[in-house]
């Protein structure tokens, strides 16, 4: 597997975990479970296929340093900052033309940096094929066997009868995120699958997709500077922002004809993509209360507290967040979690960059 390669994607801000989550501290480098943070947990589950000198994050100027800091066994170089924030498409495009002139049978897995696998060795088993079939031209996606009738999530559709394996099978189409009773009948239809946001393609394959499919961008990306040279740096910063603001799924994978993908079963995933999510994985007391704080609880049941140096009481309160912060605090209803992004954009209305 010499020739495969991952790229971590860092570059998110993840102000739906405000107020802990910031520009130069955002989702991705917090510890929410355990001792290591998203993004240091990203790495050490791949570690057994591909060694760190083989991964390449791509992530912003604000946490470009802070990345650094926590993961030492990455190269510097292998960590960049993108210019300004243009999606999943630029991004995953510059990454592969990186690889594929240092590499040109370069085999490429992308991988979000914040999201929870609770069954590393169970994801391993289907990692391993993926980048098999990749290296055989497919582009191929992984699945995720849906839980729940998920409106928040995009489908990837299957041919019917399909089951969870680690055999890459072709997939039908993509589909939106649905409303709540297109949502239920993909469930129970059993040949839909949530999309991960996990890919696999040789850097050639892609390259030449991208040129078919976003040719502006694949123009602009080729103009960059070769990786390494004194022009590549000035270079990447007068062409990345004129690219175009789209995700690879929308730009790449609903219009390539060779897709394949693997329905996963159950590896414990989670995309931790609000606060309700922390509050689903983290041990709850037996009224359903999780804890990241000294509390006092009374007649209170189905929430999340975190908080450092301060005592929180609770009383006769169900299903909110709480979350404090030395110069924020955030009180919500666990059921708009979704909605905390929204208290962001108003901060940034109001101008308020001190706590952005």
């Amino acid at each position: 597997m010499k020739h495969d390669y991952g790229l971590i994607l860092a570059g998110g801000r993840g102000t739906r975990f405000w107020p802990r989550s910031r520009r130069a501290r955002a989702k991705q480098v917090l510890k929410f479970f355990g001792d290591r943070t998203l993004i240091q947990q990203t790495v050490d589950r791949l570690k057994p296929v591909l060694p760190p000198d083989r991964i390449w994050i791509l992530t912003n100027h604000h946490l470009r340093e802070e990345i650094l800091r926590q993961l030492p066994e990455v190269p510097k170089r292998q960590i960049l900052a993108e210019p300004a924030q243009r999606n999943t498409a630029p991004a995953i495009g510059l990454a592969a033309q990186i690889l594929h002139s240092i590499d040109r049978d370069a085999v490429m897995g992308v991988f979000p940096s914040d999201q929870v696998i609770g069954k590393p060795r169970d994801y391993l088993r289907l990692v391993r094929p993926a980048f098999k079939a990749a290296a055989q031209g497919k582009i191929v996606v992984l699945g995720i066997r849906p839980r729940w009738p998920e409106t928040g999530y995009g489908y990837i559709e299957f041919a019917q009868g399909v089951k969870p394996g680690a055999a890459a099978v072709e997939v039908l189409r993509f589909r939106e995120k649905p409303d709540a009773a297109t949502a239920r009948r993909f469930v129970e239809s059993g040949n839909f699958y949530w999309n991960a946001g996990m890919f696999f393609w040789r850097t050639g394959v892609f390259l030449d997709a991208l040129r078919r499919f976003l040719p502006k961008t694949a123009t602009l990306l080729a103009s960059v500077a070769p990786f390494g040279s004194r022009k590549f740096r000035s270079s990447l910063d007068a062409a990345f922002p004129k690219c175009d603001n789209i995700s690879v799924d929308y730009a790449v994978l609903e219009r390539a004809a060779n897709v394949a993908g693997i329905p996963a079963g159950d590896i414990g995933w989670n995309d931790v993509g609000s606060w309700n999510a922390v509050h689903e994985l983290h041990k709850r007391d037996a009224h359903g209360n999780a804890i990241r704080a000294e509390a006092i609880i009374e007649a209170s049941s189905g929430n999340y507290v975190e908080a450092e140096k301060k005592l929180i009481a609770l009383l006769g309160v169900k299903d909110l967040i709480v979350v404090d912060t030395p110069d924020a605090l955030l009180v919500a209803d666990r059921s708009r979690a979704q909605q905390v992004g929204e208290i962001v954009k108003r901060l940034e209305k109001s101008g308020r960059g001190d706590l952005l």
